[in-house]
């Protein structure tokens, strides 16, 4: 007997709603709709109960291993027929061939079959999976195989792996190029039947763009769809898929997990660096993005119980798909942000690379940029992120990152009488009462030069020097070499503090850089630090080259009563982490 959500299709003129669900959640949905309507008329009078009680089913419970008794008779007709389609909030891939989201509606027993059959790994995410069936015994093939069988055209990758640094984690995939490749050569076109998107998800792209511009993120609503695929296990199409992604762990191809995962004692190893305030403030939006859920669980309680999904778990599927989701451009909203197999984790990262994973008609695409023989791994542009970005988002760091940078925040003094004019003046030059200056990698120099005339406009404090200031065009007008020089102490200052903060110097950092045997999350701190140390030390030497231009007289003291700030502050609290 078919549910009130069945899988149909219905002519274009017809008249009718579109309704393309999978059975068992579309009943579950339906089921749930009628039991809340019956709690919510319980606190009205018994007149209007009455009319409920008849319709009132408890849903199997998708996280027990029994499933509660209804009241007889569950799928009377007389109630199908008065009942509307409620649409799911997940929509699956349209069917294609071997697509398993056609199953008929399990029976209990069944049910209960499959429940045992997960109950190992009920607990896990998308992350957490640990399970070394081989794929004889999985018989589902690897990703690429499961790819092929559902429409994947001809391609000139392979997918081949090397080993892993935890022998307690499984070794890692990449993708490698199966042929030699040249400069334009199309590597792989993964359908969008493939290609998991919010469009995808909700099946409707108007509602993937309203649950967008409100509270949960694009990353918060892909986690929490294939924390919900997860649990369907191998009835899910998707399910390949996430054991790949479950393979992977969220680690990058140098097998490092993003430092969201890592224990209290693996990040002191950012002593010193922003990146340890950039991590806190990440897992505190994480934090945020779970609890907006509270609606999920509210209106959805049967399929996303909140008890099997807590925030570690949470925060552990949405720190994997952070690794591995894809920024598409030039596409709609709810297509921006895609998870395509064959693209993150298993393509490798590079600031220097000019190839991209497009959308074209129909699919997702990558034309590589430069030529590959045989069986090396094919690699993409990560985008222009800073080292601290790169880390936490996929687990490594580029030396050779040209887009790597440091941001000095400087503000003026709200205690200085003449605070609203010298904002004014800043605001005429293009700057804030609270600034932040961009430090790029290699335009240290630059960067200093830019900081100076603000600096300058904060240490003014005679009247008629900040009304020739207010009367001047273009940047703050230059000061006395005395002035210049207090300048110029301050952000050497600021600089030599900020080295200070470093437990390590850069020799030795360089030191335990050599060692081939050095843990790989402490391997990869040591070179975000070492590279934002480097950049700090050519910010010094660059001060330290205008202090040697003043003249001599320049030492004596200068009065800076109302100097401006120059920020150096770091969350050290671990704390919810």
């Amino acid at each position: 007997m078919r549910g009130p959500c069945h899988t149909r299709r219905t002519r274009p003129d017809s008249g009718l709603d579109f309704c393309f669900l999978r059975p068992s959640l579309s009943l579950s949905l339906y089921y749930w709709s009628i039991q809340t309507r019956h709690e919510i008329s319980s606190t009205q009078p018994t007149e209007l109960r009455r009319q409920f009680h008849h319709r009132r089913f408890i849903i199997p419970d998708f996280h027990s291993d029994t499933c509660i008794n209804r009241l007889p008779n569950p799928f009377s007709m007389d109630i199908l027929k008065t009942s509307r389609c409620i649409p799911t909030p997940f929509r699956p891939p349209p069917l294609i061939p071997h697509s398993r989201l056609a199953n008929p509606l399990p029976q209990p027993r069944n049910f209960r079959k499959c429940r045992n059959m997960c109950a190992a790994s009920n607990s896990d995410t998308i992350l957490k999976s640990t399970d070394n069936t081989s794929k004889e015994e999985d018989g589902y093939g690897d990703l690429k195989t499961w790819m092929d069988k559902n429409g994947l055209p001809p391609c000139k990758v392979m997918l081949k792996e090397r080993p892993s640094h935890d022998s307690n984690y499984h070794s890692i995939h990449y993708v490698a190029a199966s042929e030699d490749l040249q400069e334009g050569d199309v590597a792989f076109c993964v359908p969008n039947a493939l290609v998991v998107t919010l469009e995808r998800v909700l099946g409707n792209e108007t509602v993937a763009e309203l649950l967008t511009t409100n509270k949960l993120s694009e990353l918060a609503c892909l986690a929490l769809y294939l924390m919900y695929e997860k649990k369907q296990c191998k009835k899910s199409f998707w399910y390949p898929y996430i054991k790949e992604l479950d393979r992977q762990r969220g680690r990058g191809q140098l097998a490092v997990e993003s430092p969201l995962l890592w224990s209290e004692a693996e990040l002191e190893y950012l002593t010193g660096s922003p990146t340890m305030a950039e991590i806190l403030g990440r897992a505190e939006g994480i934090k945020r993005e779970y609890n907006e859920l509270d609606t999920v669980w509210f209106m959805a309680g049967s399929l996303f119980q909140a008890k099997a999904f807590p925030f570690e778990i949470f925060k552990q599927a949405f720190v994997a798909i952070q690794s591995c989701v894809v920024h598409l451009q030039r596409v709609s909203l709810a297509r921006r942000f895609a998870l395509v197999p064959l693209g993150p984790p298993l393509l490798s990262y590079k600031s220097n690379c000019k190839a991209m994973l497009t959308a074209v008609d129909g699919a997702v695409q990558l034309i590589v940029d430069r030529p590959y023989k045989a069986g090396e791994p094919i690699v993409v542009w990560c985008g222009p992120q800073p080292n601290s970005k790169l880390l936490i988002n996929y687990g490594f760091v580029d030396d050779d990152n040209t887009y790597d940078r440091l941001v000095v925040e400087a503000s003026l003094n709200t205690e200085d009488p003449q605070y609203q004019d010298k904002r004014l003046a800043a605001q005429r030059n293009g700057k804030l009462s609270v600034q932040s200056f961009q430090v790029s990698v290699g335009k240290e120099r630059e960067a200093v030069l830019d900081m100076l005339p603000y600096l300058r406009l904060g240490y003014v404090y005679d009247r008629s020097e900040m009304e020739s200031v207010l009367s001047s065009q273009g940047p703050i007008c230059p000061v006395s070499a005395c002035m210049e020089r207090a300048v110029l102490d301050q952000l050497a200052g600021y600089f030599i503090k900020r080295l200070d903060g470093y437990p390590t110097t850069l020799s030795e950092d360089e030191i335990l850089l050599a060692d081939s045997n050095l843990n790989p999350k402490r391997r990869v701190a040591t070179q975000l630090v070492r590279l934002e140390k480097k950049m700090l030390i050519a910010c010094l030497q660059a001060t330290v080259d205008l202090m040697e231009h003043l003249p001599d007289d320049s030492v004596s003291p200068c009065p800076a009563p109302y100097a401006p700030t120059l920020k150096w502050s770091l969350s050290l609290s671990l704390v919810n982490l």
